[in-house]
């Protein structure tokens, strides 16, 4: 009798690390839920941002091949991220034990944010799609804190604008092809990125009072504005270089 052999595809075990991710996170928003008494809103939040990646990550994943460590890694990382968002509008009000728990979830994604870089080059599977997903994952971790600032009355409504400017930059792009083309490294619009995460970080510690943290995110606020308008600058004066590349 001829045995019968079975294979994997890559789409197959994708949807295997998506399943595994989706559990993760249902399990990580139930312990919160019972933990901190959260209302049952949270979790069909969580469930619905994760459903919104699942839908993205099948549209732009090439499926050519295993979804690889590294961008498993990168999923690990988004099962608390998402968490962390969906928690974020209902800070206001929370005990002190949950505010700490929302500050260390938050240090964690932090830290969890150079693995995956790490394990692509430990594995040599770097790719486009993990880069963008990493890259992706870091807007949204930066929203979801300035969500938590707010729900937190650390700072006022203007305090979105330093998780927004990324997504408006981008929808301006839409209109203006210059600004799609490519930017240089550069040590300043890492710098104030640092600054923007470390001052969202600190804002959402309890101890920290509204007025410091109210200074030191506004201070990044105009930072973050005078390094995306270097940037558009900079695109602007090659915008004739870009329009003649085109074929």
């Amino acid at each position: 009798m001829d045995s019968i052999s079975t294979t994997t595809t890559p789409t197959s075990t994708t949807a295997k690390d998506l399943v595994v991710g989706g559990f993760t996170l249902f399990v990580l928003a139930l312990a919160l839920q019972l933990a901190f008494s959260l209302p049952a809103g949270f979790l069909a939040l969580s469930a619905v941002l994760y459903a919104v990646q699942v839908a993205l990550i099948l549209r732009y994943w090439p499926g050519r091949k295993p979804f690889g460590w590294a961008n498993r890694a990168t999923l690990a990382r988004s099962v608390i991220v998402l968490a962390l968002i969906a928690w974020a509008p209902y800070l206001g009000g929370q005990p002190a034990p949950a505010l700490w728990t929302y500050a260390l979830l938050s240090l964690g994604a932090l830290i969890l944010d150079g693995v995956d870089g790490k394990v692509a080059r430990a594995t040599g599977s770097h790719s486009e799609f993990g880069a963008r997903f990493d890259m992706e994952l870091d807007a949204l971790f930066i929203l979801g804190l300035c969500l938590a600032v707010l729900a937190l009355d650390k700072a006022g409504t203007w305090v979105l604008a330093l998780g927004l400017m990324r997504y408006a930059f981008i929808a301006a792009s839409l209109g203006f092809a210059w600004l799609n083309a490519n930017l240089p490294d550069s040590f300043r619009r890492k710098t104030v990125c640092v600054w923007q995460v470390v001052t969202l970080m600190v804002a959402v510690i309890p101890i920290i009072p509204p007025a410091f943290a109210s200074l030191t995110l506004g201070l990044a606020l105009v930072l973050l504005a005078w390094s995306f308008f270097v940037d558009v600058r900079w695109l602007y004066q090659r915008r004739h270089n870009h329009d003649s590349a085109k074929p």
